[in-house]
């Protein structure tokens, strides 16, 4: 597969789950006025540690391809997104494991530091100005974008969503 059609085929997942994220979070607050979205909602909170886990671990070996075999640096604000992503595999690991919902506690933390450096360095990659430096020297560029599909669409933002989706899911898990 070439890298533009990876990358399209990577961006057209995100755009499913921005739409689906959104659905979810409106489904989290509407389930006590609809009761026949118990079931959707009772799916999540069943399935959401695994969904959790699959969801890191694609995340994480992703972001090892692009790295490590594609040869795209990372820079300081990628490491950041990183450190809070990389950690939730083991996490969800552990929680399925020991069948503990509590793990979604961690991951809404987690994933809020994280969707916040990502959202930071998408207003860097969409052209914004740098308020906080690059926090490592030496590594990629910030504001570089390697990936752009749809118009919107940036590492970054796809980190972002990925937390942000997780966010999500965890109130299911959470609630149960």
């Amino acid at each position: 597969m070439s890298l533009e059609t990876l990358n399209y085929v990577l961006a057209l997942g995100i755009l499913a789950m921005q739409i689906a994220g959104a659905g979810f979070l409106a489904l989290f607050f509407l389930r006590g006025k609809f009761p026949d979205l118990e079931d959707a909602g009772r799916f999540l909170a069943d399935w959401g540690l695994w969904i959790g886990f699959l969801l890191t671990l694609a995340g994480a070996g992703l972001t090892l391809y692009y790295s490590e075999v594609l040869g795209f640096v990372p820079c300081g604000w990628c490491w950041v997104q990183r450190v809070f992503l990389w950690p939730q595999v083991v996490l969800f690991a552990l929680a399925l494991y020991k069948r503990d919902r509590a793990v979604a506690d961690y991951s809404i933390a987690f994933s809020i530091f994280g969707g916040a450096a990502a959202l930071y360095q998408h207003y860097l990659q969409m052209g914004g100005h740098s308020v906080i430096p690059c926090p490592a020297s030496g590594a990629g560029d910030c504001a570089q974008r390697f990936l752009f599909e749809f118009g919107y669409i940036t590492f970054p933002l796809m980190a972002a969503t990925i937390f942000g989706f997780l966010i999500v899911l965890m109130l299911f898990v959470r609630r149960r």
